[in-house]
């Protein structure tokens, strides 16, 4: 990459770029398959030159944070998801040893599985597989299943991954006959994490009503003392597997958050591990133009001002890739978007992600991309193997097929949001397999630690994500005070205002919304009653009979 010929002023970019401005981009490293172009990022003069101590700073951090350091002060903690595909960096023995004798575990539990030698109460062998967690110890199981999933898969999976009881009912029904012959995963690091929870208490009253015990059916991912610990020891449960405090959940798909479903469902998790630990190994350079993650942290930067201007648009030109945005809005938002950056002071950072798939994209927003507001940069990501060997290819047009159109779709995409002056990076894996899908993991995950040590801030904590969970617990301590009011009241229609001082809030609007869902629902013995021609203000309350 010549940075001084590759490095032109910001603005609105020719129809036609020059052929050595791509030359000079585009990252190609033969032996992972994988090519990187950032070429119609609207670099700086002397952008590259400018951030060079910076990011030297950022991998010198990087470099720490696998050596053991704490990167999470504010729980001290440190930061290992990179150990999990090279348990050999781990800084201390037994560390590495635990990693080497969990995947060897999950290995020899999913052949178990497989062989029938594990087995379900009544059913010959276990047929489905249903993982229940939330966010990152969802998400990333998801993507994966998506991504490398056939229907010729040892076992099908399914997700709770949501608190929405009409969500599990959906899911129950899809399993079907089959609950009974279905393996369920419960994820959750602390076990108290209510949406699963939730989810695991609707899977063992599912199983109660066939007669049957959760504990027979079920294994768990957790943190050793947990809560879901403590539970899966007392009701039998088939296996216990860790979740270590030093893998964060948006970071533990290499973990056996990730593993232990994938290699149920048959998928190759020591492919996947490879991919990740080879990207790892390329993503370690200190030379910027042979290094990936740091040519995508440069990116985000000078696209974003550092300050998180443009969102970042997610295009897979893949089918198999459309999860990937929704793993990545994880991935990046709650580990970039923070109020304080790490030495207190307010920036308000982040990168806001979205996406959907190409070329679906061009009858959904590319229209906004290309003529609306400019406030966002696109990453492409083309997959070059169209479909298996085995398939052949059909003719649509003459000398034309259904893949060649795809990639058209996508080149013209870009072609056309570059005449307009938006920019994009270009991400080519050549297929889609496990191996690949552990690169594009690791890919990220390194290129999002770097861009925060760029932007000074700690990518490793969630302190939102706890202020959501605590404001959440007080509306559910509300309700439980609404519905002592209601029951004080002997079953007279009360009016809202009157509730909430009962239950000694004057916060009238939660208690609205509170008896309005509970009304909603009958079984919960809320009744509504407006008066005709009131408003729902006017509603009155009371319990049933």
């Amino acid at each position: 990459m010549d940075q001084d010929r590759a490095t032109p002023g910001r603005g609105p970019a020719p129809a036609v770029l020059p052929f050595d401005r791509f030359r000079d981009h585009l990252f190609h490293d033969p032996s992972l398959g994988l090519w990187l172009d950032v070429s119609r990022i609207h670099f700086e003069k002397d952008f590259f030159a400018t951030m060079e101590p910076r990011i030297q700073a950022a991998l010198a951090e990087m470099a720490a944070l696998e050596g053991g350091s704490i990167a999470n002060p504010d729980e001290d903690r440190r930061v290992g998801h990179y150990w999990l595909r090279a348990p050999e960096l781990a800084p201390e023995a037994a560390l590495r040893a635990a990693i080497e004798a969990t995947n060897a575990r999950i290995l020899s539990f999913a052949a178990d599985v497989h062989a029938a030698r594990v087995r379900p109460e009544r059913a010959a062998r276990f047929r489905k597989v249903l993982v229940v967690g939330i966010g990152g110890s969802a998400l990333g199981p998801q993507f994966v299943a998506s991504a490398l999933g056939t229907p010729a898969d040892r076992m099908q999976p399914y997700f709770f991954d949501n608190t929405d009881p009409d969500g599990i009912d959906r899911t129950l029904d899809a399993i079907g006959d089959d609950l009974g012959a279905t393996l369920a995963v419960i994820v959750s690091k602390s076990g108290g994490t209510k949406e699963t929870r939730n989810g695991m208490l609707e899977l063992e009253a599912a199983y109660r009503r066939l007669g049957l015990s959760l504990g027979a059916h079920a294994v768990a991912v957790t943190g050793e003392g947990s809560e879901l610990d403590r539970f899966a020891t007392k009701h039998g449960f088939l296996a216990r597997f860790p979740m270590w405090d030093w893998v964060g959940g948006r970071t533990s798909e290499l973990s056996a958050v990730g593993l232990l479903p994938a290699a149920l469902q048959g998928l190759s998790i020591v492919e996947m591990l490879q991919g990740a630990r080879e990207m790892d190994e390329v993503t370690r350079s200190k030379e910027v133009p042979r290094n990936p993650a740091a040519l995508l942290a440069l990116a985000w930067y000078s696209a974003t001002g550092g300050v998180g201007r443009k969102d970042m648009v997610l295009l897979p030109y893949k089918d198999r890739l459309e999860l990937f945005s929704r793993y990545l809005q994880q991935l990046v938002m709650e580990s970039l978007g923070k109020r304080l950056d790490r030495q207190g002071k307010e920036v308000c950072q982040g990168i806001a992600v979205y996406g959907n798939k190409g070329s679906t994209d061009q009858h959904a927003y590319v229209q906004q991309l290309r003529d609306g507001l400019d406030n966002f940069f696109v990453t492409f990501i083309e997959v070059l193997r169209d479909r298996a060997p085995s398939r052949g290819a059909i003719e649509v047009d003459p000398g034309v097929t259904t893949g060649d159109y795809l990639s058209g779709f996508l080149q013209g995409t870009r072609k056309a949001l570059s005449e307009s002056g938006r920019e994009s990076i270009s991400i080519t894996i050549e297929t889609v397999d496990a191996r690949a899908v552990g690169m594009l993991i690791a890919l990220y995950e390194r290129a999002v630690g770097l861009y925060a040590s760029l932007v000074g801030i700690n990518a490793y904590h969630q302190p939102g994500v706890e202020a959501g969970k605590k404001a959440a617990q007080e509306v559910l301590d509300l309700q439980a005070k609404v519905l002592a009011a209601l029951a004080a009241g002997a079953g007279r229609a009360l009016p809202i205002e009157e509730i909430a001082r009962a239950a000694g809030t004057d916060d009238v609007e939660t208690v609205f919304w509170i008896l309005r869902h509970l009304a909603a629902n009958p079984e919960r013995g809320v009744v509504r009653e407006v008066p005709q021609g009131g408003s729902p203000f006017d509603a009155t309350y009371r319990l049933a009979r």
